[in-house]
């Protein structure tokens, strides 16, 4: 069935500017805020518009999240709902709101779960300041099943990290073979969310890798209550 037009007016902005994406930029394809203003002259919020759509399941990357992006490019990697029929412009249940946002940075100590680095914080050997956001990871249950969680990551460990998964069951198992001293260490790790280098640095770094809710098994694990 043929898309209808992104110059009908008819629809909203949202909607003119996802056909738009759809039928002149193409997935995979980068466009700018300059190619934004020229397809939509004189609404001043249009490039607004074409970030809402994330919250309907689009992913339009920045190059928070791409690396190869310049700082007014943006990517659209994948379509989601089509919010130009009826009925489809519903949010997607994967979507967080700002109070959510907020309550899984504050969990996640404010600093990034992969590398540990803080929000301002100037990576080494380099000039750059890392951004902390919200990554959805998979997270591998000791039932088999792998469920989306929602984690801090920085820009450059959100690029990089894309596809893995984490290993909450292999994460619990190294744990109960741990010998006294190593798990009293590892325990003293967790119950502080902070680390001193030694023996079971593998571990740890595991650990620090896993979501919140997952977090909180290996600290059952640990006989420790959740954060």
């Amino acid at each position: 069935m043929a898309l209808p037009s992104w110059r009908d007016e008819k629809f909203g902005t949202m909607k003119r500017a996802a056909l738009w994406l759809v039928t002149v930029v193409g997935e995979g394809n980068v466009f700018t805020k300059e190619d934004v203003k020229n397809a939509f002259p004189g609404i001043s919020q249009a490039d607004r518009r074409v970030r809402d759509l994330r919250d309907y399941g689009w992913q339009i990357d920045t190059h928070r999240e791409d690396a190869l992006l310049g700082q007014h490019e943006q990517r659209f990697v994948a379509q989601g709902q089509p919010v130009w029929e009826p009925g489809k412009a519903t949010k997607d249940s994967s979507s967080i709101t700002d109070t959510q946002r907020r309550k899984i940075l504050a969990g996640d100590g404010n600093r990034c779960r992969s590398c540990g680095i803080t929000s301002g914080q100037v990576y080494a050997n380099s000039f750059e300041t890392a951004q902390i956001d919200i990554a959805r990871r998979k997270v591998k249950q000791p039932d088999g099943s792998s469920p989306v969680q929602f984690v801090a990551e920085c820009n450059r460990c959100r690029v990089g990290g894309r596809g893995l998964e984490a290993d909450l069951g292999a994460v619990i198992e190294g744990v109960a073979k741990l010998g006294g001293l190593e798990r009293q260490m590892l325990t003293d790790w967790v119950a502080a969310d902070e680390r001193e280098f030694g023996a079971v640095e593998r571990l740890w770094a595991d650990f620090r890798t896993l979501p919140a809710e997952s977090r909180d098994k290996v600290r059952a694990a640990l006989g420790l209550p959740p954060a």
